[in-house]
């Protein structure tokens, strides 16, 4: 497996070099919306101990991640009131990882509507601050 490249996108989001639609942050996870989101209100949930992907991950940063994608997935289903959930984690591209740091998405599903294309579609910055605003506003 290749090593752990800290300049990835999301390593830099979370030094603050690049900005982002933050939900919620603490010393162990940063929490996003996605901004080639595949529905309203995809959110990722991003540890900051670094590694590539759940196949390098320290178990003792997944204990600490978990209770927050489930925070994140109630949060969301509370503002945003989906009809369901998807918890998605992806490891390696060819099982569709983009971004090579360990992050879990949680995906809201709306009966009838179909989801976009992974990393495909940027959304609008103004509908991501809203959800974003939204979904920090129910995990409060």
């Amino acid at each position: 497996m290749t090593a752990y490249d800290p300049g990835n996108i999301f390593g830099k989001i979370i030094r603050g070099e690049i900005p982002a639609h933050k939900v919620y942050e603490d010393a162990d996870v940063f929490v996003m919306m996605d901004i080639f989101p595949q529905s309203k209100g995809h959110t990722l949930i991003i540890p900051k101990a670094p590694s590539r992907n759940l196949l390098d991950a320290d178990p003792a940063v997944l204990v600490k991640a978990i209770p927050h994608v489930q925070r994140v997935a109630k949060a969301a289903q509370k503002a945003l009131q989906p009809d369901g959930i998807r918890v998605v984690q992806f490891n390696e591209a060819p099982a569709g990882q983009s971004v090579f740091h360990l992050h879990f998405h949680v995906i809201p599903i709306y009966e009838g509507v179909e989801l976009g294309r992974h990393g495909q579609g940027k959304a609008d910055d103004a509908e991501l601050a809203e959800q974003a605003k939204a979904i920090a506003a129910a995990l409060a």
